[in-house]
């Protein structure tokens, strides 16, 4: 942990709460930030890869959906676990204004405000699971107990 890599604003606040974690680089290509680029640069499982999604409730809530980076949100789940009639994704020109954070680069820990969070159940399956450190070009590798625990996720089926 001590090499040469700058820390990124999520990253000092693990820092600051004393988990353990693991900061990883990879090369960002901008033509394609989908999650199975990152987890082949990585050489990680897709399913270990986890992508920060954030949905708008029927009620104008935001909510944040941490899910493997191979499958697709199931809105109609997402919906129903989040006590909500129905969400949808936020348009990405939202993305920064909500969260901070640009595409490719979103993650869970340290956006604007302290935002639900809910996080696939599949993670429960690792001993780490990899998310945005909130740059493009950044991973964080960190057990799912403590991502579930600072962010105060609630696990869930959401594919």
């Amino acid at each position: 942990m001590k090499n040469k890599i700058n820390k990124t604003n999520a990253a000092r606040l693990l820092d600051q709460a004393k988990i353990t974690y693991n900061l990883i680089p990879y090369e960002v290509d901008e033509n394609n930030l989908a999650a199975t680029h990152v987890a082949e640069q990585l050489g990680e499982p897709i399913e270990q890869v986890f992508k920060t999604l954030v949905l708008r409730s029927d009620k104008n809530d935001i909510i944040v959906c941490v899910i493997p980076g191979n499958q697709e949100i199931n809105l109609k789940k997402a919906a129903k676990t989040t006590g909500n009639k129905h969400v949808e994704m936020i348009h990405v020109k939202e993305l920064q204004q909500i969260t901070g954070y640009i595409r490719g680069g979103c993650s869970p820990i340290g956006m604007k405000k302290n935002f639900p969070v809910f996080i696939q159940e599949s993670c429960l399956n690792y001993t780490s699971i990899f998310i945005s450190a909130g740059i493009r070009g950044m991973q964080i590798e960190i057990a799912p107990q403590d991502l579930i625990r600072f962010t105060n996720a609630t696990v869930a089926d959401l594919i």
